[in-house]
Parts: structure tokens; C-alpha cells; sequence
């Protein structure tokens, strides 16, 4: 087998909500789906964010879970990497600070900040509005 693409898929409350959440990270829209085609008020019922060759899939109330914890950390003291009923993803960025400002200029949901990890990495975690967790991360060998 030849894998040519992988798409999480995430479980989302508001496609259009998602959408502008990822935009602020720097991701474009990529499709768009509704049920009803012929009708453009008919809601986005699926559709995808972009940003290069890289594409997660939306869905909006269905296929996955989601859930926002109490917590207020993801990792380091006090963290709860329990709490969130979504999905948590890995991205690999080239600039993490660059990624860091932009994310409380925005006023996102900064659960863990960036961090020089035993594995090899700097870190830091930012959560969805609906319990996803994206852990952006630079290699830092």
C-alpha cells in the first residue's frame, strides 16, 4: 500500500465557526458541502481547512466526538490531557514562536505554551472551541 494522503476528520459544532478559527492559524477554506447543493442557505454540512499540501476534513455534528474539558492546561502542572473528548493532532511548523503570537494576538485558547520537550521538540498546545487539541510543534534536534 501507498499512502498518498491522510485526513483527519474532526467533529465540529459550526463548519463556518471552524473555519475562521483555522484561518486565524494561517489554514484557508478548502471545500464546502451541503446536503442541498442547489441551495446556498441549506448549512455546510462538511467541507475541509487547508494550508499547503495539507487538508482536515470538518464534519459538522457527526463522525468523531468532541467535548471541551474543564481543564485549563493541557500538559505541565495542573494539565489534564484527559479532559477533551476530541481529537488531538500533531503539526509541525517552521516558526513556532511566530505561531505562538499569532495565537494570543488572536485570543485562542493557548493550553500549553511552547516548550523544549525530552523528545526532541518545542511544543505548544492550542484547543478548538469544541475540545480538539493541536499540538504545534518544531523539531528542535
Amino acid at each position: 500500500m501507498k499512502v498518498l494522503a491522510v485526513n483527519p476528520i474532526l467533529n465540529v459544532s459550526d463548519i463556518a465557526a471552524t473555519v475562521s478559527w483555522f484561518e486565524t492559524l494561517g489554514w484557508s477554506v478548502g471545500f464546502e458541502w451541503r446536503d442541498d447543493p442547489e441551495d446556498s442557505s441549506s448549512p455546510v454540512d462538511f467541507g475541509s481547512v487547508t494550508s499547503g499540501e495539507h487538508e482536515i476534513f470538518l464534519c459538522r455534528g457527526a463522525q468523531g466526538g468532541r467535548g471541551k474539558g474543564s481543564n485549563t492546561a493541557t500538559f505541565g502542572p495542573g494539565g489534564d490531557e484527559t479532559s477533551d473528548k476530541g481529537v488531538w493532532m500533531s503539526i509541525f511548523v517552521d516558526d513556532l514562536d511566530a505561531v505562538h503570537d499569532r495565537c494570543a494576538s488572536a485570543g485562542l485558547e493557548i493550553t500549553y505554551p511552547p516548550t523544549k520537550e525530552p523528545w526532541g521538540v518545542r511544543e505548544m498546545h492550542v484547543r478548538h472551541p469544541d475540545g480538539h487539541v493541536f499540538r504545534i510543534s518544531t523539531r528542535s534536534f
